[in-house]
């Protein structure tokens, strides 16, 4: 398989799954202004979308959007425990969480990284974020990941976007248990190793 990917942007969730997840795969990063990858194709010839994640198969299926990829990933190795099992109430609540990320904060933090973006629209948009988070503040200040003991690809996803809260000035402090957990997954193997491939590991 091949992950095509922009450093530190939500691709980096996939990436953190493959490697929890054990599998063999490449990267290729992509220049997402320039729609080319490291080796010059055309990403638009890989994905018509033009942006980040892209998986692609070893039968040359390309997979794309985030949510879905990881969930692939999670069951080709069932064994690591990076999603429950298909069918299941579990999977459903997997389910819940990856939309919420996706949707309410991923996106939420989306209009801060541009820079015509007025700053009393930002204004609005963090303390959205900051409501967000208060729910998550509840969530892990009774457990050590989303889904309780076990790390899933959701937690891929929020260590992914909790990641551009410091670039775009959105503060953490009042949400002493998403800083916390923030740490914590940082220090995961995978996770470092993750981090060392993309260049974004101090």
């Amino acid at each position: 398989m091949k992950l095509y990917y922009s450093s530190g942007a939500c691709s980096l969730s996939p990436h953190i799954a493959l490697r929890e997840a054990g599998l063999k795969f490449d990267i290729e990063r992509v220049d997402l202004r320039g729609k080319k990858t490291e080796t010059g194709a055309d990403y638009f010839a890989v994905n018509t979308k033009g942006y980040v994640p892209a998986l692609q198969l070893d039968n040359g299926t390309v997979l794309t959007e985030g949510p879905a990829i990881v969930q692939y990933i999670a069951d080709q190795a069932p064994e690591a425990k990076l999603a429950p099992a298909n069918g299941s109430l579990e999977r459903y609540k997997l389910q819940e969480l990856l939309n919420f990320i996706s949707t309410e904060i991923h996106k939420g933090f989306s209009p801060l990284f541009n820079p015509a973006f007025p700053d009393e629209g930002k204004k609005i948009y963090k303390d959205r974020l900051a409501v967000r988070f208060k729910t998550l503040d509840e969530v892990l200040s009774k457990n050590t990941f989303l889904m309780g003991e076990q790390f899933t690809v959701a937690d891929a996803y929020l260590f992914t976007v909790l990641n551009w809260a410091k670039p775009v000035q959105v503060d953490l402090e009042a949400f002493p248990a998403v800083k916390a957990y923030h740490a914590r997954i940082a220090e995961r193997p995978h996770v470092q190793a993750a981090l060392a491939a993309e260049g974004l590991k101090k």
